[in-house]
């Protein structure tokens, strides 16, 4: 296996074991703070404002000047000592003064993401705000250091650390509930519930980023703070990633306007928290298909960029949207059919899955678009073009933001009933991500001549109805386990072994169905599972 063979492996392997382990996390979390209880709606309002102010500090920061420079510097005659010293303090002090003023803010950031919470909500918000605005710092040296480690050809530990962070995290859970018991409507937050709930979120930041710094030796350099930083590349900022930085401020505005919609649903209905976890099912075959396939093709498709070879370009354009719609076309048919099972890992109720399954279908309705976004907007970047992705990625931050006020429009004209309103902002999401996509397929059409969009649209359609006859009898399957109201709703476990069994169903049907159809495409797909499963080859 070649050295690019054994990393993809090593990352693989991690990545769906981070996965894995950050289910059994929030599992542990629901039975904690409650799936669509108020406190696990302010616990997660709280937890993400870190991520949110992180998202945009990285690409400003990080992206633009210190993971490009990284690499360069090794050729220095020092070997980079002496400028990623300078890029290490800049960054710190960045991410430390970043993570003061936001713990201060606290109250307002809070206020402003989730207006609509009751007082004594927004206050419990508050309180866990200031137990996690502090991972800031950690996510940034984390990533400081983690790509310091990946330019030197260190893999492992910047894949592997996250998990660490989930086991941390479930051992602080399950002490909670060993202490305070879980979480319910009734429950009086005390300070030191607080304290391990929140504390323990955090927790497993600053572990996860301290496990890096145990594995720094490796990279071979010798960093002490240097507040130097003429030269750093500060003033690259614009060049270097302007549109990039601007598309995700745009982004993060149009995820406060949905989470602002998001904070006017009552206690009960799925809200913030049951959002975010139909969000991480969505995304579970995105991150393993469509990362761990597309990346190999994005970098076929910059090498033959890079050399002007148009032609193979449009080539790539087209089998990597065919190989990786073969997958999610299979993904979204058994998740879509496996809703309630599979919402039933993180509710705590067979009704609390059939309301959160509501919302993962609608979010599933984007997850084929996202995978061919994911292929044309990596086409424009080939080419050196951000300015474009920007403008596209605007107008589907703009129809999320005009969706998720039409769904708060409809809530108060009594047009919606209260339990569909996350629903209804997540079939927002995906009408956007829909529109965004034919617009930005059009956009490179007409930049950069034929694409074949009307060749992999119709593998798209033989996947589709292939994918028919597989949800269909993913979908009996279901009915036949005793619906919602059979073993497969009755706890989390086995709703994860139910959804196991109905999507692996739905699985052989669309395999079946495929091979009476002579989708050429099955035996690329076919090889690439070979590879992936032990014992397989490597690339």
């Amino acid at each position: 296996m070649s050295g690019i063979g054994r990393a993809s492996v090593l990352i693989g392997a991690g990545t769906v074991v981070s996965r894995l382990t950050g289910f059994l996390r929030t599992i542990v979390l629901v039975s904690a703070v409650g799936a669509f209880a108020g406190a696990g709606n302010a616990f997660a309002v709280a937890n993400q404002l870190p991520n949110n102010i992180y998202a945009v500090i990285s690409t400003g920061l990080l992206s633009a000047v210190v993971v490009p420079q990284i690499v360069k510097a090794a050729a220095h005659d020092d070997g980079g000592r002496a400028f990623v010293s300078k890029l290490f303090t800049l960054g710190t002090v960045v991410l430390l003064v970043t993570t003061v003023l936001a713990t201060l803010a606290a109250p307002w950031l809070v206020a402003l993401y989730a207006p609509e919470y009751p007082p004594e909500l927004q206050a419990l918000a508050t309180a866990f705000a200031y137990w996690c605005l502090p991972q800031i710092l950690f996510y940034g040296l984390f990533a400081l250091v983690g790509e310091s480690l990946n330019a030197r050809r260190v893999y492992g530990p910047y894949t592997w650390a996250p998990i660490v962070n989930n086991l941390v995290s479930i051992a602080g859970f399950l002490i909670f509930i060993w202490l305070f018991g879980s979480g319910t409507a009734d429950t009086a937050w005390t300070s030191e519930m607080i304290a391990v709930l929140a504390g323990t979120a955090t927790l497993g930041i600053v572990v996860q980023a301290g496990i890096l710094f145990a594995f720094w030796r490796r990279t071979g350099l010798h960093v002490r703070p240097d507040f130097r930083w003429r030269g750093v590349g500060l003033g690259q900022i614009g060049r270097l990633a302007g549109w990039t930085f601007l598309m995700v401020v745009a982004g993060q505005l149009a995820g406060l306007v949905q989470s602002q919609a998001l904070s006017n649903i009552a206690e009960g209905d799925p809200g913030f928290f049951a959002s975010q976890n139909a969000w991480l099912l969505f995304m579970l075959p995105y991150s393993i298909i469509v990362l761990s396939i597309g990346t190999p093709y994005f970098t076929r498709l910059s090498e033959h960029a890079a050399a002007g070879r148009d032609d193979e370009v449009r080539g790539d354009i087209g089998r990597s949207i065919r190989t990786l719609g073969i997958f999610v076309v299979a993904a979204t048919a058994a998740l879509a059919v496996a809703a309630v099972p599979a919402s039933r890992i993180f509710t705590n109720s067979a009704s609390e899955a059939v309301a959160a399954a509501g919302v993962l279908l609608c979010y599933l309705i984007s997850l084929v678009p996202l995978a061919v976004l994911f292929v044309v907007q990596r086409t424009f970047y080939v080419y050196d073009d951000t300015r474009t992705p920007f403008f596209f990625t605007l107008l589907q931050c703009a129809l999320v933001v005009a969706t998720a006020w039409g769904a708060e429009w409809a809530l108060d004209a009594g047009i919606l009933p209260p339990g569909q309103l996350a629903a209804a902002v997540a079939l927002g999401q995906s009408f956007a991500t829909v529109v965004q996509v034919i617009v930005a397929t059009w956009l490179l059409r007409r930049l950069r001549g034929d694409i074949g969009v009307g060749s992999w649209m119709l593998a798209l359609g033989r996947f589709a109805i292939a994918g028919v006859p597989a949800a269909g009898a993913g979908w009996l399957t279901f009915l036949l386990l005793g619906g919602s109201e059979g073993w497969t709703t009755s706890g989390p476990l086995l709703g994860a072994v139910g959804a196991a069994i109905i999507g692996l169903v739905a699985l052989a049907v669309y395999a079946g169905f495929l091979a009476l159809l002579r989708t050429p495409e099955l035996s690329v797909a076919m090889q690439l599972v070979r590879r992936m499963l032990p014992g397989g080859r490597g690339a």
